[in-house]
């Protein structure tokens, strides 16, 4: 279980929660990943009696009828909307540069997250079989491709 707290300059760099949280969990085997919390009023409440995080915001911010969507929602959605119930985790060559973290589904996708924390734009070359292909991820940013 992790938790989301706001950034002081409002950044929304998808990068360092992506790659910590997400694929550093996932390729040491986890079998899930949850962010706390799932929805948060405005105010960052509910958190317990006994403490908790005063800025955590959750996935979704609620306030009212009003729903906004937040760090937290992006950083799961790279897995949660591309890798199903029944995949696999596959192997994946890690750089210095970004971290990834690779699955099979059940219909025989293969689905790639990547994370780019560095400083600068990053190429990433994908080779499978005899096929491959090329990507430039932005700095602080985040991927998802499906083949």
């Amino acid at each position: 279980t992790e938790m989301m707290a706001v950034s002081k300059d409002g950044g929304f760099n998808t990068a360092y929660p992506v790659g910590r949280i997400l694929i550093g969990a996932l390729r040491n085997w986890s079998k899930n990943v949850i962010l706390w919390n799932l929805a948060a009023d405005p105010k960052y409440n509910p958190h317990t009696d006994n403490g908790g995080c005063s800025m955590c915001q959750g996935a979704v911010t609620i306030d009212g009828d009003k729903v906004e969507r937040n760090l937290a929602y992006y950083v799961i959605a790279h897995a949660s909307k591309f890798i199903p119930f029944g995949s696999s985790r596959i192997e994946s060559t890690l750089t210095t540069k970004v971290s990834n973290v690779a699955f099979l589904t059940p219909e025989g996708k293969r689905v790639l997250i990547v994370s780019n924390n560095s400083a600068e734009p990053q190429t990433i070359k994908v080779v499978q079989g005899g096929q491959s292909f090329s990507y430039t991820v932005n700095k602080g940013s985040s991927t998802t491709h499906i083949w």
